[in-house]
C-alpha cells in the first residue's frame, strides 16, 4: 500500500528487473559511432583510390591535360604486344612456380609435422624466416648470388669444373632465377600454413588407414590431401594472387630484361605508370589484372572448394 502525503505526487512504478533496457535512435545510432573512424579511413585509403584509379582509366593526359577517351584504354590492351608479352611470363611463373612451391611446401608440412622429427621448432622457424626477409633485401641478396662474373652459385659451379650460368642475362636462365627466388622466399610460408591444418587432422584417421592395411603414400592421399584441402585452397588463391601482382622481385633482379623475358604485368604497369607518366592506360593494366584475379579466383573456388 502506497501512501501519498500531502502535496505530493505519487511515484512512479519502479521497473522490474526483468524488465528490457529502453530501445531509442540514441541506441542504435552509438554502435555506428565507434566503427565510424575504420570506415573513413577505408573509404579514404581504400575505396576513394579504388574508384579515382577507375575514373583515371577513362582518361588520357594530353598536354599536361587530362581529356575524357572512354574505353580507348581498354582497347588498346588488346593491341599491344608488351602487355601480351607481360601476361605470358606472368602465366608461365603462374603455371610452372606456382605448382612446384606448393608441391615442395606440402612435402615440407608433412615432415615438419612427422614425430620422427627432432627439433621440429626450430626447423619450423628456419623455413619460415625467408618470409620475413625484405622483399628489395632478398632480391638484391639473389642478384649477388646469380652474379655471373662473382656469383656464389657460378664460383661452385667453377669448383667442379663446369662452365658459369648467365643467370641474369640469358632469356631463359633469367627465368629460372625468378622462380628459384620466388620458391625460395615462399615456399617456407605456405608450409607453415599448410603445417597448422595438418595438425587439425585427427590422428584416429590414421589409426584407422593403418589397421585398414593403408601404406605411407595410401594415407597421404586418402587422409593427408582431404584434411589439406581447405588450406591447400587458401594457398593456392593466395599464391595466385601474389605471383600475378609480382613486382619487386623482377624489378630489382632484372628490371623486366634481359629482352622482356621477366617483364611481368606488375613490372609493366609500374613502367607505364612512373617511367612513361602514362596513369590512365597503367590504371587500365591495374583493372584488367583485376579482372583475371577475379576469374581465376573463382575457377580455384570451382575446382578446389568444397562440394555441397
Amino acid at each position: 500500500m502506497t501512501v501519498t502525503l500531502p502535496g505530493r505526487t505519487a511515484p512512479d512504478a519502479a521497473p522490474s528487473r526483468g524488465a528490457a533496457p529502453r530501445s531509442g535512435p540514441r541506441r542504435r545510432v552509438a554502435p555506428y559511432f565507434f566503427v565510424l573512424p575504420a570506415l573513413l579511413l577505408f573509404a579514404a585509403f581504400k575505396i576513394y583510390p579504388i574508384g579515382r584509379s577507375f575514373v583515371i582509366s577513362l582518361h588520357k593526359t594530353v598536354g599536361g591535360t587530362e581529356r575524357f577517351v572512354g574505353a580507348d584504354n581498354y582497347t588498346r590492351l588488346l593491341g599491344d604486344p608488351l602487355f601480351w608479352t607481360a601476361l605470358k611470363n606472368t602465366s608461365v611463373i603462374l603455371a610452372v612456380q606456382v605448382p612446384l612451391m606448393l608441391a615442395l611446401a606440402t612435402g615440407l608440412a608433412v615432415a615438419l609435422n612427422s614425430t620422427m622429427l627432432r627439433g621440429r621448432a626450430v626447423f619450423r622457424l628456419g623455413f619460415f624466416l625467408p618470409m620475413v626477409t625484405g622483399l628489395v633485401a632478398y632480391g638484391i641478396l639473389f642478384s649477388v648470388l646469380l652474379s655471373k662474373d662473382y656469383g656464389l652459385l657460378n664460383w661452385l659451379l667453377d669448383l667442379v669444373g663446369a662452365d658459369p650460368v648467365p643467370w641474369l642475362t640469358d632469356p631463359l636462365w633469367a627465368k629460372v632465377s625468378l622462380g628459384l627466388a620466388l620458391t625460395w622466399h615462399y615456399t617456407g610460408y605456405n608450409a607453415v600454413i599448410l603445417l597448422a591444418r595438418l595438425q587439425a587432422v585427427p590422428a584416429e584417421l590414421y589409426d584407422a588407414a593403418a589397421v585398414d592395411g593403408a601404406g605411407a603414400w595410401t594415407s597421404f592421399r586418402h587422409v593427408t590431401l582431404p584434411g589439406l584441402r581447405p588450406a591447400l585452397l587458401l594457398t593456392t588463391v593466395l599464391s595466385t594472387i601474389g605471383t600475378l601482382q609480382v613486382f619487386d622481385e623482377p624489378y630489382v633482379l632484372t628490371g623486366g630484361g634481359p629482352d622482356n623475358a621477366t617483364l611481368t604485368i606488375g613490372v609493366y604497369l609500374y613502367q607505364n605508370a612512373f617511367k612513361y607518366f602514362d596513369f590512365g592506360y597503367a590504371s587500365a593494366i591495374a583493372y584488367a589484372l583485376a579482372v583475371l584475379i577475379g576469374i581465376l579466383g573463382v575457377i580455384q573456388f570451382r575446382l578446389l572448394g568444397e562440394k555441397s
